[in-house]
């Protein structure tokens, strides 16, 4: 068993937490891999070279100080390569981010491998080491890091050990990170791929929320200093009939308050291919539903795709277009801030807007 965190310990991640979430802010994951950001570099025609991906987060990173991006932005995912650059100037990048309120955080998982015994299934990746570097990146300025497991729904999937592997995993690494000053953010996504209904998609949701909290509970999470990051309940994106933004509130806001301890600080939702309009709506309606109305926990955002899509369309890795570029960001995140409010009124326009952002069996 690790070290029993100690009061000093446990304030320090409660208080991060808190920060990220409060207020309506949500989180801007710009963690994509070396991999991944060269698939949306490639889609704009720019080569996926350590400049041109540094340039870019620049980008992300850079607005001006009026745009109050520190408002609608309570924290930001680093790629491990993201977190030691700097911008042309030389200043650090988590430097930058912490000048506007934002807090710096890490992806810390080595990515999904097969899971043996299953049909394709998957286990997440890290652990070894997992301390060590969590140490390394507190000292380089990350206050929080985050760990994705992902979960298919299918014929007799997801099954019962890949529930539990994932489960546990993403305990393990949560307390190793809080014994290392960073507030994890669980994330266990059900994906959205497949001809699911609805109603399916909140069954599974619900079983492995429940098995993630109950590993979370043996492992000893100190749940008040930590965050989840879940998939919104939805229609699987092959389905015929798709759920309305008021059914997928009400399916995700009642699978939450059957699984989520009401400890847990806040919950940063995953857009999962969400358009980046749908991904606003849904959760401005999530924040809305009131019948019964229990929510204990902030709801807000961690998107990466529904926040950058029109941000890299308007960009084209050309110098002249970052104003244009930036602009689509700070649009972006004021409209999910209103969401996270319960006061989105559909009144913000992008240059991706409602085009779907679906990926299939979508890694990072």
């Amino acid at each position: 068993m690790a070290p029993a965190l100690n009061a000093e310990q446990k304030k320090e991640l409660r208080e991060i937490a808190q920060a990220i979430v409060q207020g309506g802010k949500g989180i801007l994951a710009a963690d994509e891999s070396t991999g991944t950001i060269g698939k949306r570099l490639g889609g704009i025609g720019v080569e996926n070279t350590e400049e041109n991906r540094r340039s870019y987060r620049e980008l992300l990173f850079s607005l001006s100080k009026d745009t109050n991006i520190g408002n609608y932005l309570g924290g930001c995912i680093l790629f491990e390569e993201t977190l030691y650059q700097n911008a042309a100037d030389g200043t650090p990048f988590v430097k930058m981010l912490n000048d506007h309120g934002i807090i710096p955080g890490i992806k810390v998982d080595k990515g999904v491998q097969p899971l043996p015994g299953t049909d394709g299934e998957t286990v997440t990746q890290g652990i070894d080491g997992l301390l060590d570097r969590c140490k390394k990146y507190k000292a380089a300025g990350a206050q929080f890091a985050k760990w994705r497991a992902v979960l298919k729904i299918g014929n007799n999937q997801p099954s019962e050990l890949s529930i539990q592997e994932n489960a546990v995993t993403l305990a393990r690494y949560a307390t190793i990170c809080q014994q290392a000053g960073l507030v994890p953010i669980v994330e266990p996504e059900v994906l959205c791929d497949g001809e699911h209904t609805i109603e399916q998609c909140q069954q599974v949701t619900e079983k492995v929320l429940a098995a993630t909290y109950k590993a979370c509970n043996d492992h000893h999470l100190y749940l008040e200093g930590s965050l989840l990051k879940p998939n919104m309940v939805t229609s699987g994106m092959q389905c015929s009939v798709q759920a309305t933004p008021e059914q997928v509130a009400e399916a995700t806001v009642v699978t939450l308050q059957r699984t989520v301890p009401a400890s847990v600080v806040g919950i940063t939702f995953l857009s999962g291919g969400q358009s980046e309009e749908n991904a606003t709506v849904n959760l401005d309606a999530i924040n809305r539903y009131q019948d019964p109305g229990r929510k204990p926990w902030y709801l807000a955002f961690s998107y990466g795709r529904a926040l950058q899509a029109s941000v890299l369309k308007a960009w084209q890795g050309k110098p002249e277009n970052v104003p244009a570029a930036q602009k689509e960001l700070e649009k972006r995140a004021y409209a999910n801030h209103m969401a996270c409010l319960g006061k989105y009124a559909g009144d913000v326009s992008g240059a991706s807007g409602k085009e779907s952002l679906f990926v299939a069996n979508h890694t990072y």
